[in-house]
């Protein structure tokens, strides 16, 4: 894949970065060695290889915790609530 100043100019919008202009040259070798790397990770033969170790994720019940003062401590941290729920700027452009 090539990293152009297009794909860049996207993926910063994406992000909701701002790429200094003489900072995308850099950048851009960066994200090259990155997909480099990916590449070369997806055309490794992995279908012979075994998990030695016998180690799962411990698995356990969820449960359902309605504590109306935990929901108010961390509501109180926020830079704005409302009616019980965190208000946030609107992010999604049309």
């Amino acid at each position: 894949m090539q990293i152009d100043d297009t794909l860049l100019d996207k993926l910063a919008k994406l992000s909701m970065l701002e790429i200094a202009s003489n900072e995308k040259e850099n950048l851009k070798g960066h994200l090259k060695e990155v997909l480099e790397f990916v590449d070369r990770l997806n055309e490794m033969d992995l279908k012979d290889v075994e998990l030695k170790s016998g180690l799962k994720t411990p698995l356990r019940e969820d449960e359902v915790i309605h504590d109306l003062q935990i929901s108010k401590d961390v509501l109180a941290h926020a830079p704005k609530a409302e009616e019980g729920y965190f208000i946030v700027p609107k992010i999604i452009e049309t």
